[in-house]
């Protein structure tokens, strides 16, 4: 398996989930410092997930004009513009730049989740889950490095708490677009793959497969934003859990979300897509049940973790059996359904998150997933015979 542009991808990986670690877990807090109502204390993470809904299509047509590598790196100067406005709404103590700022961000994160696709763009069909699930590996690196940038880096600056912080986000987003300039071959781009007859987009979101796949990666993001977003709000607002506490939860779910990437390709090749997806979607049904167990440390541990674990196996195979629904031609339509559906889900996530948390509290808003959670496993038990969704352990041996 070529392992260049893998190596690559996994750095910018790490590198964004780094910043993304930094923001989510900071936005709440620095959003109920900035504004009076506490009820919007997580709009400025909401604005930053609507906004990477509102840019998947867009960033999918960028990416076809002048392909992969340039879009990318444009992305990542897009991420060093917003931790520097972000910078100046601490400074300013503006509850509106802050705003801004995260809606830049998430610009940026419309480009971030489409590593995946590069990936799996950078390797033989074989290899395709292996790969997706190698680059995602990098975001545990960003769960080390993002807590210890908001615990270090919030005071560098004396006068302004959190600035020292996302300057030096800044500076890793820059190396990122440099990076991304160096990143080699993609099938599609620089071969002649994409010359291939394209089907209306009509014929290939009405396989069952594809709405499956579509349907797992949007149920797994979407509960996995809605109860993390949440989870600093009820941890350190709420329950009183102190931010190095809350910043040790976030670590540890974020690690979970990624540690199992280092399995979790190969074990799709093994054990096939659908078995996979559905031990993914049984994890977060336990994460969901322990959530409504207390508010101890170790309830929110286990929730979180669980969360991230069934995140992964669903949300890796779910991009593991979309590969499988269009050809490289039909790559970008199809992706972009497939992007908007998830992060327009996972924007209403993060919106409801925050009201729901402190109107109903914290046990309705871990019974919440449970209805989509039961569709989804309903869906993958549908398809589970369905040959399409059997190609990938047929190319495996």
């Amino acid at each position: 398996m070529p392992i260049r542009n893998i190596i690559i991808l996994l750095i910018c990986q790490l590198i964004s989930a780094t910043g993304a670690i930094v923001i989510v877990t900071l936005g709440g807090i620095i959003g109920s410092k900035l504004v009076t109502n506490p009820a919007f204390a997580t709009l400025p993470v909401s604005i930053m997930v609507v906004a990477v809904a509102a840019t998947t299509i867009p960033a999918t047509i960028l990416m076809r004009k002048i392909g992969r590598r340039y879009a990318f790196s444009l992305s990542s100067l897009c991420a060093v513009i917003s931790v520097l406005i972000a910078a100046y709404a601490l400074y300013t103590e503006s509850f509106a730049w802050f705003i801004l700022a995260t809606g830049t961000f998430g610009i940026n994160m419309a480009f971030t989740q489409q590593y995946r696709y590069a990936a799996a763009e950078s390797v033989e069909a074989r290899f395709v889950p292996r790969a997706i699930s190698l680059v995602l590996v990098g975001a545990i690196g960003g769960a080390i490095l993002g807590p210890e940038l908001v615990k270090y880096g919030q005071y560098a600056i004396p006068t302004v708490q959190y600035a020292g912080t996302l300057l030096s986000l800044s500076v890793l987003f820059l190396l990122q677009s440099v990076l991304f300039l160096t990143l080699g071959p993609l099938h599609g781009e620089d071969d002649e793959t994409a010359v291939q007859t394209q089907r209306p987009l009509g014929a290939i979101v009405r396989q069952p497969v594809f709405i499956v796949a579509v349907l797992g990666g949007t149920v797994a993001y979407g509960v996995m934003t809605f109860i993390m977003t949440a989870t600093p709000l009820s941890m350190h607002i709420k329950d009183g859990f102190s931010l190095e506490e809350t910043a040790q939860i976030i670590r540890s779910h974020v690690i979970a979300m990624y540690a199992p990437s280092l399995i979790s390709g190969y074990l799709m090749e093994r054990l096939g897509v659908v078995r996979m997806m559905t031990i993914g979607g049984f994890g977060l049904v336990l994460a969901c049940v322990i959530g409504l167990q207390g508010h101890s440390m170790m309830h929110y541990w286990y929730t979180l973790v669980l969360l991230g674990v069934g995140w992964n196996f669903l949300y890796v195979g779910g991009t593991t059996m979309l590969t499988l629904t269009y050809s490289m031609s039909e790559r970008f339509k199809a992706q972009a359904v497939n992007e908007f559906s998830v992060f327009g889900t996972s924007a209403v996530g993060s919106l409801l998150a925050g009201t729901i948390m402190y109107v109903y509290g914290w046990y309705t808003l871990v019974l919440v997933p449970l209805p989509l959670l039961v569709i989804i496993l309903a869906g993958l038990y549908y398809v589970r015979n369905d040959p399409l969704a059997g190609r990938l352990s047929a190319k495996s041996t």
